[in-house]
């Protein structure tokens, strides 16, 4: 039988339950509909710890969630009834090596201390789009990034984590030891246990970027889909652009392409000289530091608002999915007030990203790009929720060919987020099959081994046994 008080007495993090003050900020979530009363919330402050919370939960028959940084629209860092370990509150530091050009990560962290570290010896990483984004969901999940053109994705760029299984054990995992577990987390998201440092690889970069968002009128579409379609064709490894669709604050819809290029802003226009000369209505785009790059698209994905997101991908042309057709369906989406609707379509260069094998991790190359539909809200209610479901799965059936889009944005028609464990069917096995391809089976051996209770079954796509 589980002892509580023997619990609490050797931990030495913060334990929050119902009753303690703290409580509500404890569960709350970048997306307010995903936060979930816990019984338990174990602000872990080392592995220790995480070995006593585990131990802890699988005694008392608590279901477990972790939270590194709790930004996921499914509801995956939330757990009603269960246990959550919290690793936001205390390890959430970071540590540049500039001699060897690596930076120590705990799980807890965000990209954005990421970033401003790293550029403080004019070096970074692969690091997301939205630098209030945890860490650990976004590496485990793939990862791709402004500079993912130059160095593939946040988990290519991995060299070592230390991985704490459901048995408590702590693992050090890398290409050279616990070879199993490195492959699993590289793509596999959390799986197979909870990782409490990541050391990723660091590029020289320059302090300031050309980037920027600007803005063009409907009637610019099919223009802006052309120039956009030849760009695509020839895009180099330096540059990046995510085309949005949505509507204006006037309502009217209006397409944002946000731009990169990693040099001056003299280089990212000539670059992007095309886009410009169809004269968009607003250009917003300059050479900014560095560490502002990842927070471009912080405005479309605001904490403390309720959210819906799916994935989809890209179609092998821009020309099928930047269209008035698909603009206009985005619009009316948000037509009543109610929702937000904002569709992202992300063309960070393949070469780099595709050059890695194929079983080289789990994560498949053979993806075409991925795209976000984020649907938001202020005041939950369940018909807003079904409302925005339906609007999202809608805008997904008009994207990108049939298939599994990129993990880390999910599929909000199944979520980790049920009164039932995902071996009781909350996440379809196909949802998974489809994400892992043809490294499905070996994913389910690593999770025999090292999670045969399925003890971590609120990730994003959770494997079955």
């Amino acid at each position: 039988m589980a002892d509580f008080e023997a619990f609490r007495k050797q931990f030495q993090g913060d334990l929050v339950t119902p009753s303690d003050p703290g409580y509500d900020e404890a569960i709350q979530r970048w997306a307010r509909n995903t936060s979930r009363p816990a019984k338990v919330v174990a602000f872990v402050k080392n592995c220790d710890d995480i070995a006593a919370a585990l131990a802890y939960a699988r005694a008392a028959g608590l279901r477990i969630a972790v939270r590194g940084g709790g930004h996921n629209a499914a509801g995956a860092s939330s757990c009603e009834g269960g246990l959550v370990i919290d690793l936001s509150k205390y390890l959430n530091h970071v540590d540049v090596d500039p001699k060897e050009k690596v930076i120590h990560v705990e799980g807890g962290a965000v990209w954005e201390t990421v970033d401003k570290a790293a550029i403080q010896h004019r070096l970074a990483t692969v690091g997301g789009t939205v630098n209030h984004t945890g860490v650990g969901g976004l590496i485990t999940g793939g990862g791709y990034g402004w500079l993912s053109g130059e160095h593939g994705l946040a988990i290519d760029n991995l060299v070592q984590a230390t991985v704490v299984t459901a048995d408590g054990t702590s693992h050090v995992a890398s290409a050279t030891e616990n070879e199993d577990l490195f492959y699993g987390i590289r793509g596999g998201g959390s799986n197979f246990g909870i990782v409490t440092v990541f050391t990723l690889k660091l590029y020289d970069q320059q302090p300031t970027v050309f980037a920027g968002p600007i803005v063009f009128t409907p009637d610019k579409c099919e223009q802006v889909a052309s120039v956009l379609a030849s760009w695509w064709e020839g895009a180099g490894e330096k540059e990046g652009l995510l085309a949005g669709m949505s509507p204006a604050p006037d309502g009217s819809p209006c397409i944002t392409l946000f731009l990169f290029f990693n040099g001056t802003e003299a280089m990212g226009r000539v670059t992007f000289k095309p886009f410009f000369d169809l004269e968009p209505v607003v250009d917003m785009s300059k050479e900014i530091p560095f560490e502002e790059l990842n927070s471009m698209l912080n405005a479309n994905a605001v904490p403390g608002r309720n959210y819906y997101m799916k994935g989809a991908l890209l179609s092998k042309s821009p020309l099928e999915d930047l269209t008035l057709t698909i603009l206009t369906r985005v619009v009316q989406a948000s037509s009543s007030g109610e929702l937000t609707t904002f569709v992202g379509l992300e063309y960070f260069p393949h070469g780099k990203i595709n050059s890695v094998p194929a079983d080289a991790t789990p994560y498949r190359r053979d993806l075409t790009g991925g795209v976000a539909i984020i649907v938001s809200w202020d005041d939950d209610t369940p018909e807003k929720s079904k409302r925005a479901a339906k609007e999202a799965r809608e805008i997904a059936s008009l994207i990108g060919p049939e298939g599994e889009g990129y993990g880390n944005y999910g599929d909000g028609s199944y979520g980790p987020d049920s009164d039932a464990s995902s071996m009781e069917g909350a996440v379809p096995p196909s949802k998974a099959k489809a994400l892992f391809g043809s490294s499905y089976a070996r994913m389910q051996a690593i999770k025999k081994k090292y999670d045969p209770d399925m003890v971590f079954n609120k990730c994003q796509r959770p494997l079955h046994l």
